[in-house]
């Protein structure tokens, strides 16, 4: 598969999640970590909520609904109610673009 561009780099600032939506893909998050972006599924695997209104903490993304965490760099359950991981994508900057590659399943 190859990459795909989601989004100007410009329309997600340091500190912001903003959810996209690409054909053939689920509901995204694309995350600005101090510059670094990070892109996982948008939908909590607990309780459905777009992850896009929850917060962001270091390399963590919190749910809006019940706070279940999940890492942005392997989509890994971080706290309860959540015990199932998210899918995470392999991320890059290209010509001001956020592109991702195929999906990382996260054990």
């Amino acid at each position: 598969m190859q990459d795909i561009a989601l989004i100007e780099t410009d329309f997600v600032p340091p500190g912001t999640v903003l959810r996209v939506e690409v054909l053939g893909f689920p509901p995204l998050a694309v995350v600005n970590v101090e510059g670094q972006f990070f892109v996982c599924d948008d939908t909590c695997s607990h309780g459905q909520a777009s992850l896009s209104d929850g917060v962001v903490e270091g390399h963590a993304i919190e749910c809006p609904w019940h706070n279940a965490t999940f890492c942005l760099r392997t989509g890994a359950a971080l706290s309860a109610p959540a015990v199932i991981a998210i899918t995470t994508y392999p991320t890059h900057v290209r010509d001001g673009q956020v592109c991702i590659s195929p999906p990382t399943i996260a054990a």
